[in-house]
């Protein structure tokens, strides 16, 4: 198992820690305009929905945590079994998805929603370990939106890149 810098999870630790100030005060009013960052919806819509597929609780904990103080609607599964069920349930604007879990791999799940009609056009982002420039080529190959690697981002960065492929900000 990688610990929190290996994975850059250290800054997000901290990012968070400077978060929950503003959304108390945010819970406090009422409303999100408290809120530095946008809130990921227009109005009338729903916010945006983030499908989260990650087996090691401890990186999706912090994961969850931060989308959802970015106000998007979280659902989290664990392994690709999973993650295929509430793509067709949940109906995600968008899903962050690891590689190596359990049952069903990230590759396998890619390659499954991008061949059902229902799910062929969700945004994708590939969130992992795998580093290898094998590993990207057959997540793009797949039709992968985009591929990160945990050791080299922060949860920052992370963000940023599902609000690009949403069209926020």
């Amino acid at each position: 198992n990688l610990n929190h810098d290996q994975i850059g999870l250290t800054p997000c630790l901290e990012d968070l820690s400077k978060l929950a100030p503003k959304l108390q005060k945010t819970r406090k009013c009422g409303s999100l305009s408290n809120m530095e960052q946008p809130s990921p919806s227009t109005p009338g819509s729903h916010p945006k929905r983030i499908l989260l597929v990650e087996d090691d609780d401890a990186i999706a904990n912090v994961y969850q945590t931060r989308l959802q103080g970015e106000g998007f609607d979280v659902r989290r599964v664990s392994n690709g079994e999973e993650a295929l069920a509430a793509a067709l349930n949940y109906h995600p604007d968008l899903v962050l998805l690891d590689i190596m879990m359990p049952k069903v791999s990230g590759f396998d799940v890619l390659d499954i929603l991008r061949n059902t009609p229902e799910t062929a056009n969700l945004k994708i982002i590939m969130l992992t370990a795998l580093s290898q420039d094998s590993d990207k080529e057959r997540a793009d190959s797949l039709g992968v939106d985009d591929y990160l690697v945990k050791s080299q981002v922060v949860i920052a960065d992370v963000i940023d890149r599902i609000k690009y492929h949403l069209g926020i900000r």
